[in-house]
């Protein structure tokens, strides 16, 4: 299958971009670049060709010839989409119809858009399922539930779309990240051997390896058409519904001499558990194949392979807002996330 994969120089998209080329794709990638300097390691896993580019910019010409879209291409998190709440509804929810209203007239049969969890917002303690109402508290969540709204309703006998609301990611990438719970507390972890909690750690997120990520996406390509068609799945497992606070248990028991302390309790009222009883029973042939202890056993084994220092933990590069703020105020991107000159 020929696949146009956006965001393919991302935390995620570097490394499902080789799952998608060892599955036997053929891969080309899009990414507008703003965070190609944030590269923690060399990796031997294949990587796609990728161009430069803005999904808002695509033309249909971009699309011709494609079987299947992937699209990872948008504002990464709460935090950004914060930033500025309206641009956050330009780029994650219009630009991202506008793709698939083009994908679907360029004859592109499968559009695969990653959505997230974070749509179920203060669930609480009951694992929500995709037949719940979502509940988002940010602009970038809500963008995910438009997204879920408008290109579903492009399904048709030729365009299947199918929605992966991926659990809470972690893992470690070439373009890692430090914004992101189990990723930043392994660092802690490892850098100080002491893990200050700022908050008690009571609520409830469900947890996924990027591969494990990379792999629902192969599988959705390689399902049959009915299995996917118009489909939303949350992508995790019920075993990795896991409170804060044993996330930080977990990098603490790993990490020989760390020592741990938890604050008070959080403002953050995010708080949610996820089923993923209709993945399992809809793609049977995908399984999550790590969970959070493998994850951070395998960034502490990248930590020593490559003399992690605090320079690294510390560096925008490694987290979206930073590094998004720090493009802003050095002028080389302006108010609408566009480069000021050409990206390298």
């Amino acid at each position: 299958m020929r696949v146009l994969m956006t965001g393919a120089d991302g935390y995620i998209g570097t490394r499902m971009g080789g799952v998608l080329i060892d599955a036997g794709h053929d891969v080309t990638g899009l990414d507008t670049g703003f965070h190609r300097s944030g590269w923690l390691y060399h990796s031997p896993e294949p990587r796609p060709s990728v161009t430069t580019g803005d999904t808002r910019d695509i033309t249909p010409d971009d699309l011709h010839g494609y079987d299947a879209v992937v699209h990872l291409g948008e504002l990464s998190n709460d935090p950004v989409g914060e930033l500025n709440r309206d641009l956050t509804y330009q780029i994650n929810h219009r630009a991202t119809v506008r793709l698939a209203t083009l994908a679907k007239a360029a004859g592109v049969q499968r559009f695969v858009h990653m959505s997230s969890c974070s749509v179920y917002g203060a669930s609480g303690d009951r694992p929500s399922s995709e037949l719940d109402t979502p509940a988002p508290l940010t602009a970038y969540a809500e963008s995910k539930v438009l997204v879920e709204r408008d290109v579903g309703s492009l399904a048709d006998d030729d365009f299947s779309p199918t929605f992966l609301r991926n659990a809470t990611a972690f893992g470690a990438s070439p373009r890692q990240r430090f914004d992101l719970v189990v990723n930043d507390l392994a660092a802690t972890g490892y850098l100080y051997k002491e893990i200050r909690m700022t908050s008690d750690g009571s609520p409830w997120r469900p947890f996924v390896h990027i591969l494990d990520i990379a792999g629902a996406v192969a599988g959705v390509l390689t399902a049959s058409r009915d299995a996917v068609h118009g489909q939303i799945f949350n992508v995790g497992s019920d075993e990795q519904n896991y409170q804060v606070r044993t996330i930080a248990e977990t990098v603490a028991d790993v990490i020989p001499g760390c020592s741990l302390t938890f604050g008070e309790p959080s403002p953050d009222r995010r708080n949610y558990r996820a089923s993923f009883e209709k993945i399992r029973a809809l793609l049977p042939n995908f399984s999550c194949q790590w969970d959070v202890r493998r994850g951070v056993e395998e960034l502490v084994r990248t930590f020593e392979a490559i003399s992690f220092g605090e320079v690294d933990y510390r560096s925008p590069r490694y987290s979206r807002v930073l590094q998004v703020k720090h493009l802003l105020s050095t002028g080389q991107i302006d108010d609408d996330l566009r480069w000021t000159y050409p990206a390298d």
